[in-house]
């Protein structure tokens, strides 16, 4: 569902067509025109127009930083799935083994019982 939300920043008035939330998107407003205003504050010469060049560039530094941080994680969490894969194909490998040699006990005991029996007291 597409909504239209109207918000101000810098005392312009926006018309938005968005799916998000109204509440969302006045949400997001506000926190723009809160750093662009933080930026005017500090620096008198500077416009509120190029402060949201400023807030945008600063976004999107954050945005590639998150991108390569998420990017770690995926890279992290597809070793623990190919470590997790190789340990469980090794913990199959071993409870093979293990039955193999309980048979192979199982044998023995066999034979030795048989070898006592055969044998002369």
């Amino acid at each position: 569902m597409s909504n239209k939300v109207k918000v101000v920043i810098c005392g312009k008035d926006f018309t938005l067509q968005t799916s998000e939330s109204a509440n969302y998107v006045f949400g997001l407003a506000r926190t723009l025109e809160s750093r662009i205003s933080e930026i005017t504050d500090s620096n008198s010469s500077a416009s509120p127009f190029t402060a949201a060049i400023m807030v945008g560039l600063s976004a999107l530094d954050d945005l590639n930083k998150a991108n390569a941080k998420l990017d770690a994680l995926r890279d992290q969490s597809k070793e623990y799935v190919d470590e997790a894969g190789k340990t469980r194909l090794e913990r199959d490998a071993a409870i093979q083994q293990v039955e193999a040699l309980r048979s192979r006990v199982a044998a023995l005991e066999q034979e030795l019982r048989e070898a006592s029996l055969k044998s002369p007291k």
